[in-house]
């Protein structure tokens, strides 16, 4: 016999109506056409292999680690699976839970008591009165199956495989921003270098241009004050370099501590890093932002799985509707169990439980659910702003870099070329001795700058990589 409980009352529910999550400030959401200033070509450098486009063996090697003992990037990874078992937990829920059961129990009621009475006055079989203290045995499988009639179960496993698809794209755009860490720390390490090695040079000119200017004194064509303003730009070189030093360590050990090792000196070839070509990268489309950057995708996966719980919240204003049933051995003397059909046991039960009253939480659930809806909704329409912005500085940055190493360039040379001049003019008495300090400074930073300048060039082409959505495949 199927024994049905309903538990309250079918009534009708008002229910908040359901956010639609494409006509939400839909006119925002279209990505422009092209970028400013520049050709609609599809072809995207995104689509290349990292490996392919970074072409330096050791920073190729760095990365490599990296990908594979990065602390940070192997949590996310735990937590990608985390998001995977999820599947499995609710997939689990709308199936039906089968479990084996065995039990032996004793018990000695009052014979005052209704069940006492009953006892006392029944015999189990002819002339056998019940045994005092009363034990019981049985084993057997029960099952309970809760009916996913409004799809509550099936949505919530559906948005736990959305969250999966959503980590997936979070370890990736976390990959991007791995490599692009490491690439811009090795080509600071880089500049670092070539910044020493130009100070160490022109710390030899300076000390040359002493000894010059203490001869000049002892042959009273000079002053102690010219002495004195040499000495002081010697120590002040002296000092950048021990400084520069520092920031090296600093940044290998940066670069360690991206790839997940103790400290240790980082392979490079920073000999070349001024003749370090800049290939150009082609930027395709602004609508191919939607497939290349995994944070975009991550965001558009994170929306349609706040969709569903939208739909999980509001199914628990219906009633949900369960079957439970049971079959096994039942006696009071474990050498009965196998006496069958005497004790064979076996129930089978469905109910129907609907909320009445104190629905308080449930609309507020659902509440909190259509407000995570449009909290999706304007991440997505920031990711994808954010992502276009990103492209078009990095664009802009590219091209303005490009003019401006070009004039660098131009005056490191006119700069190189007068620190002989002023020296030979002063040689000549024709030139202040100031005029020498002021056109060596002014040539070491010109030097400085232009490695500066290469530097942000090849970061701007690293980040305009990263920005496209390059770097995670």
């Amino acid at each position: 016999m199927i024994k049905f409980c309903l538990i309250g009352v079918l009534s009708i529910v008002s229910l908040y109506s359901c956010v639609p999550t494409k006509n939400i400030r839909e006119e925002n959401k279209a990505v422009p056409e092209q970028y400013k200033n520049q050709s609609t070509d599809t072809v995207n450098t995104a689509t290349v292999n990292w490996k392919d486009f970074f072409s330096d063996p050791n920073l190729v090697i760095l990365i490599d680690s990296a990908l594979a003992n990065n602390q940070e990037l192997n949590m996310m990874l735990q937590k990608v699976q985390m998001s995977k078992n999820e599947i499995k937990a609710k997939q689990g829920e709308y199936l039906p839970f089968v479990g084996f059961y065995a039990g032996a129990e004793v018990e000695k009621v009052g014979e005052f008591t209704r069940n006492g009475a009953v006892e006392k006055n029944l015999d189990i079989r002819e002339d056998e009165a019940f045994p005092e203290p009363l034990t019981n045995f049985s084993a057997g499988l029960s099952a309970s199956w809760e009916l996913d009639v409004w799809k509550k179960l099936r949505n919530g496993k559906k948005a736990a495989v959305l969250e999966y698809l959503a980590s997936v794209e979070g370890k990736n755009f976390m990959v991007t921003q791995l490599v692009s860490e490491i690439a811009s720390a090795y080509y600071e390490l880089m500049a670092l270098d070539n910044q020493l090695t130009i100070i160490e040079q022109n710390l030899d000119i300076q000390q040359n241009a002493l000894k010059m200017v203490k001869i000049q004194k002892e042959a009273a064509r000079a002053t102690q004050l010219a002495v004195r303003r040499f000495e002081a730009e010697v120590y002040k070189n002296q000092s950048n370099k021990f400084q520069i030093q520092q920031k090296i360590v600093e940044t290998e050990n940066l670069i360690n501590f991206l790839v997940g090792r103790y400290p240790q000196t980082i392979q490079r070839s920073s000999q070349e890093f001024i003749t370090t070509k800049v290939d150009t990268i082609t930027s395709g489309l602004p609508s191919q932002l939607l497939a290349n950057r995994p944070d975009i995708r991550q965001a558009e996966f994170e929306l349609s799985a706040a969709k569903l719980n939208v739909k999980v919240a509001k199914a628990n204003f219906f009633p949900s509707i369960g079957i439970k049933a049971g079959v096994g051995l039942e006696a009071f003397k474990p050498k009965f169990l196998t006496d069958t059909p005497e004790s064979l046991a076996y129930s089978l039960v469905g109910d129907i439980v609907s909320p009445l009253i104190n629905r308080n939480a449930i609309k507020a659930e659902y509440s909190t659910a259509n407000n995570r809806q449009l909290q999706a909704v304007f991440e997505y329409e920031k990711t994808i702003l954010n992502a276009y912005i990103e492209v078009e500085n990095q664009l802009s940055n590219v091209q303005n870099l490009k003019k401006s190493y070009l004039l660098k360039e131009a005056q490191v040379e006119a700069l190189t070329e007068s620190i002989d001049l002023s020296i030979q003019l002063f040689k000549s008495a024709r030139a202040e001795y100031t005029e020498v300090l002021l056109t060596q400074r002014e040539a070491l930073d010109s030097k400085i700058e232009i490695i500066e300048t290469k530097r942000d060039q090849l970061l701007a082409h690293v980040k305009l990589y990263q920005a496209l959505g390059g770097g995670w495949n």
